[in-house]
Order: C-alpha cells, then sequence, then structure tokens
C-alpha cells in the first residue's frame, strides 16, 4: 500500500515537471557554478524551486521583480566559496509553483523559513533586491533569530520610512498596474513591458545583456508568471499596513544592516529608508549602476556584499584604538549593568559599556544612567576622562567635597572633563540624566570619603 509520505512526494515531482514543461526550450540565462542543485521545497502552501551550492554558514538571497533568481550568479559565485548558498524563486514567480494568492510579505516571508527549515538552516544572513527586500525585512522582522546580517538593495519598503512620498514619483506607476485587463494587455507582450523597466531604471540598457533579456522574457511569460508578478504589486498596500504595525510593536531591527543603492537609481535613499526601521544600517552607493546592480556593476556589487558579510565585530588589540561606529539606536539596545570598573558604585546607576574594557590599558566608552535625586560624592580616576552629557540635568563640580562648592547644571550636549587624580562630584534633581564617559584604561575610582547613600 503506498504510503501518504509516498503520495506527497509523488505530488511534488509531478508539480515540479509541470513546471519545468511550460519552459520548453529556454533561451540560455544565467548559470550558477558546477556543483549548485536544484531542490523543489514545500513550504507554507506552495513549492519553491530552489538552488543550493556551497558549504559553510547560509545565505539566502532573495530576487526582485523583472529578474528571478538566476540574477544572484556571479553573486553566488563568491559566496559558495565559505557559505552555503539558497537562491529561492519567490512565489509564484520563475520556476516556482504557479501561485494565484499569498503574495503579502509577511506571507512570503514564512515561504522563506520554510526553505530554511527544509535545508536546516537555523540561522541565516539574508541578501535581496526589489521586492526581495519586501519578503527580507518581513523574515528579518518576524524571525529576527533567524537572520544575522541583511543586505537590501534598491528598493523601498512599504510602510518604511518615506513610503508615500516614494508612491508619488511617476517612475513608479506600475506599481499600481494590474488585474484581469492588465494582464491582457501584456499576454504576449511581456518582453515589450519588461524592456521597459530594464531600460528606463539603469545607468546604461546596453549593461542590461541580450541573452538575460530573452532568459527572462520567456520565463515572465509562462502561464501564471505575470499574474505573480502583478499581485507582488497588489499587496503593497497589506505590506505598509503590517509593517507599520509591527514596527509600531516591535521596533527597529537590531542585526547590522547594508542598504546599497545604484548612484543612477535610489543612492543614498536606500540607507534612509532603513534608518527609519533598523538601529544598525551601513550605506552604500555603487557607482555607474542604476537600479539593476547585479546586471549592471556585478563586481563592485559583488564585494560591497562580500566586504559586509564577513566583516566581524571590530575589538580593540593590545590596547589600540579599533574602528567602531554605533547609532543612539544601537546604544539604547545594548545590556545594562549596575556599577563596573570606573563607575561611582552608586546604587539604581546602570552602566552601558559602549567600547573597549575601562579594566584593560586601552580607549574605552561607557555611558551612566543616572535616576532623578542620585548623589555621586567627591572621587577621582587615575586617568584622563571627557564626559559629554546625552540628556537630562547633570549637576557637576570640582573639588574634594560637594557642600559649599561651585556647581554647574549641565543639559544635554555639555562637555567636562575629570582630569587624572582631580577629585569630583556629581548629582540629579527631579530628572534623571544620561552621560557618557571615554578615557584610556585601565582607570580606577576613588572616593575621597565613604559616598553617602542615595536619596
Amino acid at each position: 500500500m503506498t504510503s501518504s509520505r509516498s503520495l506527497r512526494r509523488l505530488a511534488l515531482a509531478g508539480a515540479a515537471v509541470a513546471t519545468l514543461a511550460a519552459f520548453p526550450a529556454r533561451a540560455a540565462g544565467p548559470q550558477f557554478p558546477a556543483g549548485f542543485r536544484i531542490q523543489e521545497i514545500a513550504t507554507n502552501g506552495t513549492t519553491l524551486h530552489v538552488r543550493v551550492g556551497g558549504a559553510g554558514p547560509p545565505v539566502v538571497l532573495l530576487h526582485g521583480y523583472g529578474d528571478t533568481g538566476d540574477m544572484w550568479t556571479p553573486l553566488a559565485a563568491d559566496l559558495a566559496k565559505d557559505h552555503t548558498v539558497i537562491v529561492p524563486d519567490l512565489r509564484g514567480m520563475g520556476l516556482s509553483a504557479p501561485a494565484a494568492s499569498g503574495f503579502e510579505k509577511a506571507n512570503e516571508a514564512e515561504d522563506i523559513v520554510g526553505v530554511m527549515d527544509a535545508l536546516k538552516a537555523a540561522r541565516a544572513d539574508v541578501v535581496a533586491h526589489d521586492i526581495g527586500n519586501m519578503v527580507a525585512y518581513a523574515l528579518a522582522a518576524r524571525h529576527s533569530d533567524r537572520v544575522t546580517k541583511l543586505v537590501l538593495m534598491d528598493a523601498p519598503v512599504p510602510g518604511i520610512g518615506p513610503w508615500e512620498e516614494v508612491l508619488k514619483n511617476p517612475l513608479l506607476w506600475h506599481f499600481r498596474f494590474g488585474g484581469p485587463d492588465m494582464e491582457r494587455l501584456v499576454a504576449g507582450r511581456e518582453r515589450i513591458y519588461l524592456d521597459r523597466f530594464w531600460n528606463d531604471f539603469s545607468a546604461d540598457p546596453r549593461r542590461f545583456p541580450e541573452a538575460t533579456r530573452a532568459h527572462y522574457a520567456e520565463l515572465y511569460a509562462a502561464p501564471g508568471r505575470m499574474h505573480a508578478g502583478f499581485r507582488q504589486f497588489a499587496a503593497f498596500d497589506q505590506d505598509a499596513v503590517d509593517n507599520r504595525a509591527w514596527l509600531a510593536g516591535h521596533g527597529k531591527l537590531k542585526m547590522p544592516v547594508l542598504a546599497i543603492g545604484g548612484a543612477a537609481s535610489f543612492g543614498p535613499m536606500m540607507a534612509l529608508v532603513m534608518q527609519s526601521a533598523a538601529a544598525d544600517v551601513q550605506e552604500r552607493v555603487i557607482a555607474g549602476s542604476g537600479h539593476w546592480l547585479m546586471e549592471e556593476q556585478p563586481v563592485a556589487t559583488t564585494a560591497a556584499i562580500h566586504e559586509f558579510l564577513h566583516a566581524s565585530p571590530a575589538t580593540p588589540v593590545d590596547g589600540r584604538l579599533a574602528p567602531a561606529s554605533l547609532t543612539l539606536d544601537q546604544t539604547e539596545v545594548m545590556s545594562r549593568a549596575g556599577a563596573g570598573t570606573g563607575t561611582s558604585g552608586v546604587s539604581g546607576i546602570q552602566t552601558v559599556l559602549l567600547y573597549g574594557d575601562p579594566a584593560k590599558p586601552g580607549p574605552y566608552a561607557l555611558e551612566i544612567r543616572v535616576p532623578p535625586n542620585t548623589r555621586i560624592a567627591a572621587h577621582s580616576h587615575r586617568d584622563d576622562r571627557f564626559a559629554t552629557v546625552i540628556s537630562g540635568a547633570w549637576y557637576f563640580g570640582y573639588g574634594a567635597t560637594a557642600d559649599g562648592a561651585a556647581v554647574k547644571p549641565l543639559g544635554a550636549g555639555a562637555l567636562y572633563t575629570e582630569p587624572a587624580g582631580a577629585p569630583h562630584f556629581a548629582f540629579t534633581r527631579d530628572a534623571p540624566a544620561v552621560v557618557r564617559l571615554t578615557g584610556v584604561g585601565p582607570t580606577d575610582t576613588a572616593f575621597v570619603a565613604a559616598a553617602p547613600a542615595s536619596h
């Protein structure tokens, strides 16, 4: 008797054969490196056509409209040297199973989670372009534990940042172009329709090769493919609602994000968009490229992605300063502790170590968050320190005792110094304060007298 599992396998195999039969003589398109295999993966009520190759930490590559997963061949060849590269065709597109619904990006994110589960990829870097950006954002937001680093290339994300302004751009009329009549207008004219995107959104249309155009035009002319493409755009309104609600309820992405824009397309706006939704955003603008970064400037684009994915967190070595840049959003989500080296140790004060280690030789930076009505008695440190008031009202003075000494009220943006060995004191009144301190360790704290209790 045939088992239910066997029947399911036969059904999936039949679906894969039916999909491939729709392309009896496809134009030669981009070729993945030798060693990549094809898998038809059942996920979230559909089946995705997935290319898998290489070995190492997983990386998922998500394509956009006007191309398929085939766009990633230059990057796949590079990353497969030390990554397991996973390249699906999105729901209903390319060689994935035809689909009539489910194009909300939050749902398509579940498609990708299913692919990752099937391939035992617990966590992965994710690289995306165009509509792939929207799926990738939904994936990173709703499954942040599954995404280590995120690369988004040259397309907005519905509901994020200046989305309403983006919609007013007349070049993006196709966002509202769809429905049965529109599909009839385009049927048999897929190449004409797609050429408009490849030409208008390129810095130089000649950089989008003819063989690649022919390949994608054939894929999009297959039954159901243009329908899937139009439905991707039709879901934008719901995507915007979903993304705004998620951002309001859960906050910004915490993983590192690389925002890449083509110089003749989104350029630096890509990073501006993502700063509204992510705490740690790096910006790269690729010269000589429009929207089609992998076709127009594959070498420069691959190099930018490679550098980002292979970068390690900067840490000081032998007391030397290492590169580091933190946004305010990043510092806000860093772990907080109580007393530590270089702090007063007063109860109730929280410390955030931003950089280095105050107990060791080398530069460090830390932040103290001081509650209202907290007093730090006169003390000194062995190293010279600089301090900046970030927020609140901070009362600071020099001397061995606060009694009768001059006190200076300091607000946000104020700067003061703590010279080595010079006693100083500080306190808050009715409002809390946040202060950042930098120095060169090792440091310590030596009180002139016993610290009074907080009040």
